[in-house]
């Protein structure tokens, strides 16, 4: 086994990577990877963009339709197929990695991908409403195109949080109840806080074993995770994807008994409510505008009683609220990191989530800060002042590194317990 596709299936997109890998024994580690081909699929609908890159240079990109993650996944493979011709090398893929965000009880680890595996992630698509269908249908896309003899793994977020123990990963509810339904904080986005905790690792030089870190995904759909040792110990994201920091569209941390509320004043089902918290709120609701942070800072210049202007007090405060906590949780912190679209490209609200956290040893340097927009993929950019008692980095999170490795090590393990 040599190139790993690693598949990362979003609500509305599709990135992916191809990894070679080199199983030297000459090397320190079990093996190096590196990155051949990358390249996404963005606003899958009428107007997609399609764009290819190998080495790091775009050389394919263009927009057409695509209507589903399973035309995606063709227009992906044809891209891929076509690159021959820039390399001159055979770009044969020999498995095939997807995240899959909610693994439910069931997925505590990656898993090879059969019809069983897929029936059971459909089933989970309740409780990642958003998320699951994208990832089934770039699945069955893959199996569709590549056949059933390239193996496939299935790589879960919520796997990373499975070693948050039972006192935060427990809701005060009736025990047995939650029992009976699998109700508890399994946590979201685990694949992007594992590459950020690991690439902050590699920055300051020093084993994650060591670290005590709180990572911040921070984009459309946004969370906090303290992770002590590489471990999770606590994040932000619950049951589903909804709880915890404002997001885009997402409304975060809420008053169960709003849901309860606006069944009875507004005549809504629980349905449209939860479409409502999922959709319809967070930075869009607040404001009115848009989700797009970039479109908010904008609406919110000059104009500080403006809805846009107090969405973004809202986000910036309740991600300090969260540094806060995880500060309490962890008992101090080696560094936080910024990762995501929002973290790894907004100085400003790095800076206006940072403001005023002296007390913690936490304070930025505005012209690193500033500095810091074009992040690589796995890279890291410090933006504290040099003597700051606590760092803060901003990374170039790579999901889709993540996925392969996990991929690679599954059909590894599984071929050495089987032999």
């Amino acid at each position: 086994m040599k190139n790993v596709l690693a598949i990362n299936s979003g609500s509305s997109s599709l990135k992916f990577k191809v990894i070679e890998f080199d199983e030297s024994p000459k090397t320190a580690a079990r093996f190096t990877a590196s990155s051949r081909y990358e390249g996404s699929i963005e606003d899958i609908g009428p107007a997609a963009k399609m764009v290819l890159r190998p080495a790091g240079k775009t050389v394919v990109q263009t927009t057409g339709p695509v209507s589903t993650h399973a035309e995606a996944v063709r227009c992906m493979l044809q891209m891929l197929e076509e690159s021959n011709r820039f390399d001159g090398r055979d770009l044969r893929v020999d498995a095939v990695g997807h995240r899959v965000v909610h693994g439910g009880e069931q997925f505590r680890e990656p898993v090879v991908i059969d019809n069983d595996v897929v029936a059971a992630i459909d089933r989970l698509a309740e409780f990642a409403p958003l998320h699951n269908p994208g990832s089934i249908a770039a699945i069955e896309g893959a199996r569709a195109v590549l056949g059933l003899d390239i193996p496939m793994v299935a790589v879960f977020d919520t796997a990373f949080h499975r070693s948050i123990p039972p006192r935060a990963a427990t809701y005060a509810i009736d025990l047995d109840l939650a029992r009976k339904h699998g109700i508890h904080r399994y946590g979201f986005h685990g694949i992007a806080h594992a590459s950020l905790a690991g690439i902050c690792a590699a920055a300051v030089n020093r084993p994650l074993a060591q670290l005590r870190l709180i990572t911040l995904q921070l984009g459309n759909g946004c969370s906090a995770t303290a992770i002590d040792g590489g471990r999770s110990v606590d994040t932000s994201m619950g049951f589903t994807p909804l709880e915890g920091l404002v997001m885009g569209t997402r409304s975060g941390d809420l008053d169960p008994a709003v849901m309860g509320h606006l069944v009875r004043r507004e005549g809504l089902s629980i349905d449209e409510v939860e479409r409502l918290l999922n959709e319809r709120s967070g930075l869009l609701g607040v404001s009115g505008i848009s989700r797009d942070m970039r479109e908010l800072l904008i609406a919110a210049e000059g104009k500080p009683n403006s809805r846009a202007a107090l969405a973004l007090d809202m986000f910036c405060y309740r991600v300090r609220k969260y540094i806060g906590a995880y500060l309490a949780v962890l008992g101090g912190a080696d560094a936080i990191v910024f990762g995501g679209g929002i973290g790894e490209r907004s100085a400003v609200i790095r800076a206006r989530i940072c403001d005023e956290m002296d007390w913690c040893g936490l304070r930025l340097d505005p012209v690193r800060n500033e500095a810091a927009r074009e992040i690589a993929s796995g890279e890291a950019i410090k933006i504290s002042e040099e003597d700051a008692p606590m760092a803060c980095y901003v990374a170039g999170g790579d999901e889709e590194l993540e996925i392969a490795r996990a991929t690679f090590e599954c059909i590894l393990n599984r071929r050495s317990n089987s032999s």
